[in-house]
Parts: structure tokens; C-alpha cells; sequence
């Protein structure tokens, strides 16, 4: 049963970017599967609040680690704390991400090279950080959340799109270099997920959900525990012979052809 491959007692997972959307669901649903949680992100007041709900609902532990992913110095302190506070490291999320869009004749070098900090360099030193204990155990599993854009690219952020496709890459090539020491590595790309911040930001640009929505085959925009489900299902057990690939959750391809009637 593939129940039977859904516990994670007695693992420890970190997840980036923990505090909301989609790092929080997928903190709180390890947790209330068995795990013990450290959730990173850089805000430490949303942080500690977050910590303190998945403890509460899951009755694990869960510890809050204020980290900039950006600062290589501050993720490789939040793998050691992680395992010196819990004991081991299980599962890694690299949930962390983000872009500014923009179009490429106006995106400056600096902007370049931030998102790709933030959306490849930070797995990279999280992956590198983790993967020395997973390495040394004989066990892990590292699920990198990707975009879309990394997929098909989007208009107006060639960064980004570059970036998630590089971060898509680079699971591939740690799956490949790392299966023979019983790690696995995949990537999610999310489509048009609900989160809060990203319902703050397409408010902004003017978008509605149900706009972003009927566009989608299944005729509605996504939610972070949807998004939760697939990541959790591959840093199972269940998902213990699939590595190296990029799942998109994403309510369907869009196609060209017949239009719908």
C-alpha cells in the first residue's frame, strides 16, 4: 500500500522558505506525517509564528532558523544547527525563490546575478550542505521547487526562466552523480499557484485568479497544498525509485489547436 511509504518517523527535513505558501504546507503535512522540521526563512517574527503552529498541529518538533538563502554563510549555519538541534537530515526542500520581472533589455547585471543567487546558488550550497550527511548515511531525498518558466520560459523574465531551468539541470545532474550513495533529487514546477504572496503580487499587476485561471485546463489556479502533495510524495518512500526528473504541477498543458467551444 502506498501508505505503507508515507511515514516519515524519525526523519528530519528542512525546508526553505518555510514560513508561507508553499514551504509552509509542505512543513506542516512532513511534520503530521512523523517528521521533526527546521523551516527557514528570513523574516523571524513570521518565522517563529509559523514554528509554532506546525509544532502545535503536528505535535513535532519544529525549529525556526532565520536565514538569507542568499548568504552562503547563513545556509551552511542552518544545516549545521539543523543537525546538531535534531539530530540528522532526512529530506531537503528547496523552496526558496523568486523573481522581479522585467524585460531583458532592462534587467541590469546585478539583478541578474541576484536571482540566480537566489534561485540556483541557494539550492546549490543547501544541496552541497545536506548532501554530506545524506551522502555519509546512505539516504536522502532533495525536492527543488522550479517554475514553469523553466520549463516553457516566460516573457519578461528571461532571468528567471534561465535560473529555474539551470536549477532543473542541476537535480538532474545530482541525481545522477549521487543515486549511488541512495540519494535521490527531483525538481516540482509550479504553475499558477495560489499562494498568499503571489495573490499579493498578481493584485498588483492588475490580475485576478479567476482570470489566471481560465486559461489552465482545469479552469482554476492551484493551490500550495496541491503543490505540497507532490513534493511530499517524492521525498517518500513512495517515490523511492523516481530521481532526476521535473514534475510539473500545473493544471494541464496549454495547447494550441481546436479552440474549447
Amino acid at each position: 500500500m502506498i501508505t505503507d511509504h508515507l511515514s516519515f518517523e524519525g526523519k528530519v527535513a528542512i525546508i526553505t522558505g518555510g514560513a508561507t505558501g508553499i514551504g509552509y504546507a509542505t512543513a506542516l503535512q512532513l511534520a503530521k506525517l512523523g517528521a521533526d522540521v527546521a523551516i527557514a526563512s528570513r523574516t523571524a517574527a513570521e518565522l517563529d509564528d509559523a514554528a509554532a503552529r506546525i509544532a502545535a498541529e503536528s505535535g513535532r518538533r519544529c525549529i525556526a532558523v532565520p536565514t538569507d538563502v542568499k548568504d552562503e554563510d547563513a545556509v551552511i549555519a542552518l544545516v549545521a544547527r539543523t543537525v546538531a538541534e535534531l539530530g540528522r537530515i532526512d529530506v531537503l526542500i528547496n523552496n526558496a525563490g523568486g523573481t522581479r520581472m522585467g524585460p531583458l533589455e532592462s534587467i541590469p547585471t546585478k539583478g541578474w546575478d541576484s536571482i540566480f543567487d537566489l534561485n540556483v546558488k541557494s539550492a546549490y550550497v543547501a544541496t552541497r550542505e545536506a548532501g554530506r550527511h545524506m551522502v555519509a548515511q546512505r539516504s536522502g531525498a532533495i525536492v527543488s521547487i522550479s517554475s514553469g518558466a523553466g520549463i516553457n520560459g516566460v516573457k519578461g523574465g528571461a532571468h528567471y526562466s534561465a535560473a529555474k531551468s539551470a536549477l532543473q539541470m542541476f537535480t538532474r545532474v545530482t541525481a545522477a552523480e549521487w543515486g549511488k550513495y541512495g540519494v535521490r533529487a527531483n525538481c516540482v514546477a509550479a504553475g499558477a499557484i495560489a499562494s498568499p504572496r503571489v495573490l499579493a503580487a498578481w493584485k498588483v499587476a492588475g490580475l485576478q485568479p479567476d482570470e489566471m485561471g481560465a486559461a489552465i485546463p482545469l479552469r482554476r489556479t492551484g493551490t500550495p497544498d496541491e503543490m505540497a502533495n507532490m513534493i511530499v510524495f517524492l521525498a517518500s518512500d513512495a517515490a523511492s525509485y523516481v530521481t532526476g526528473q521535473t514534475i510539473a504541477v500545473d493544471g494541464g498543458p496549454a495547447l494550441g489547436g481546436i479552440p474549447d467551444a
